[in-house]
């Protein structure tokens, strides 16, 4: 009752230094919560916000992810010039030029497309897109139509070209999904598309509708053909539809092949400005590029954009071989959202696909986390250093005004220790006060960091709580016997213990 009564005594009679000591530990509090709030949560975060900048997964037929491989060609996602490098086959022997202009050799099926959303990990699937990357003539006007027979197909090519003429030749198309709706037989939706992949573009116009006859052009490409939006645009582009003894190619026993010249109308209803190669290109609805390409229910290339969790030693040693995790590793390994262990679950469900992470975007993401959490780390340590200075000079200010209540409480017998242990209880009660109200605001300002810096509220864990108290008590400790033991001249164990 007498060491309740002294504690009360000692906040009536110094009120403004006690206010200041649950000032300081308060401030400090705050910021060592927002900060360490921020820091446990900033990883989906960081993640959510780097994933705006394109995919972080890319999906290629297997032949293709072998040719990427062997011209160095299969990290580049989110241009043109990118895609269909790094997923066009072309012909080995002819090497990387002719990679970088070919029309995919090898294909998957778009409706197995869906299936992604499937895997382990789908929630953290925020979006895909699959791509029918080819080349077509634009702008064409003239009799291109119809059907030609020759020793070759550039023969055939060359006369149906010369009968149309085009504005632009060679053009990079892009067959893809916008906005399009899916239908699992889990029962569930979702909308996946490239209005969620290339949020960047900047676009004069709308995105086509799926399933229909429109299209967006490249800004450099609009300029080109001299359209502007509500235009029509006419592609023209040569397939062979048959040989005589051999019909995927016309390489039979005389060498002749059969091949037309396919033409689509397409309306502008927006035109985009990617700053990347993208310019140059024209994006339309996938089943309007698989029917000028004939070829149906065709994709080379799926973007896959997740959330996933930056890689560490136990991931880049199974992004080299999986097989050479023991059984614990594995199952960690598997049940983390990191790239690999997604691309590794997308190959389980598309069959003769190979998923691999963009290696760039995988080794942003975690050197922004590393450095946005040492920053956020070294705040909550300066916090708690200046909290700690600012204790202890408080603390030694009221035990020098306190001279002459000291010396009568040792007068009627209070030893060195017993004094000592009511100015930490003192600090301690104050210090708690400080502590849970600057708790409260740190919570309230991660969320205004959140709200401010990601569009999105912090999740408070509770560990956070519990650390700041701890490190906020040592802080507190550490401060006061330093203070006592200056003034009063005890080694902490005296304080502690008594004498």
């Amino acid at each position: 009752m007498f060491f309740l009564k002294m504690i009360s005594r000692s906040f009536s009679r110094q009120f403004k230094r006690r206010l200041l000591i649950a000032v300081t530990v308060c401030l400090s509090a705050t910021v060592s919560v927002a900060m360490l709030g921020v820091v446990f949560d900033v990883g989906d975060k960081l993640n959510a916000e780097l994933s705006t900048y394109g995919s972080n997964i890319v999906v290629q037929p297997k032949s293709d992810a072998v040719v990427s491989d062997l011209y160095n060609t299969g990290d580049s996602a989110g241009s043109v010039s990118g895609s269909s490098s790094g997923s066009d086959g072309g012909s080995t022997s002819d090497g990387l030029a002719a990679a970088d202009s070919a029309d995919p050799t090898a294909f998957l099926k778009e409706s197995d497309a869906q299936k992604i959303k499937t895997i382990f990990w789908a929630f953290n699937i925020t979006n895909f897109a699959p791509e029918l990357n080819i080349h077509a003539d634009a702008g064409c006007v003239g009799s291109g139509a119809g059907s030609a027979g020759s020793a070759g197909t550039a023969g055939a090519s060359g006369a149906a070209a010369s009968a149309a003429k085009c504005k632009a030749t060679n053009v990079p198309i892009v067959g893809t999904w916008f906005a399009k709706t899916l239908h699992m037989d889990s029962g569930e939706s979702t909308v996946a598309g490239m209005n969620g992949m290339r949020s960047w573009w900047k676009i004069n116009g709308t995105w086509p509708k799926d399933d229909s006859e429109q299209a967006m052009v490249g800004s450099a490409l609009a300029a080109k053909l001299g359209v502007n939006v509500g235009d029509s645009v006419t592609l023209d582009k040569t397939i062979a539809v048959g040989a005589d003894d051999n019909t995927n190619g016309g390489t039979g026993k005389t060498g002749k092949s059969s091949t037309e010249r396919n033409r689509v109308k397409v309306k502008i209803v927006g035109i985009f400005d990617s700053g990347d190669s993208d310019n140059s290109a024209i994006y339309m609805p996938s089943i309007a590029a698989q029917t000028l390409a004939n070829l149906p229910n065709s994709i080379d290339k799926i973007e896959v954009k997740a959330l996933t969790t930056p890689d560490n030693d136990l991931a880049r040693k199974a992004s080299k071989n999986p097989n050479a995790l023991t059984q614990d590793e594995w199952e960690t390994w598997y049940c983390t959202a990191y790239p690999s262990s997604i691309a590794y679950q997308i190959e389980e469900v598309l069959p003769g696909a190979v998923a691999k992470q963009v290696r760039q975007v995988a080794a942003l993401q975690g050197d922004v986390l590393n450095k946005t959490q040492a920053v956020m780390v070294l705040m909550t340590v300066l916090s708690l250093v200046a909290a700690a200075i600012a204790v202890a000079n408080l603390m030694a200010a009221s035990i020098g005004e306190r001279g002459s209540e000291l010396a009568l409480l040792k007068a009627i017998g209070a030893t060195d220790g017993a004094v000592s242990r009511l100015m930490l209880a003192e600090t301690a009660v104050i210090s708690l006060v400080g502590a849970i109200a600057g708790a409260l605001l740190g919570s309230g300002v991660a969320q205004i960091v959140g709200h401010v810096v990601f569009g999105s509220g912090i999740t408070m864990r509770p560990m956070v709580f519990v650390l700041v108290f701890v490190l906020l008590a040592v802080t507190v400790l550490v401060a006061s016997l330093s203070s006592i033991r200056a003034i009063l001249g005890l080694r902490p164990a005296e304080v502690l213990h008594g004498r």
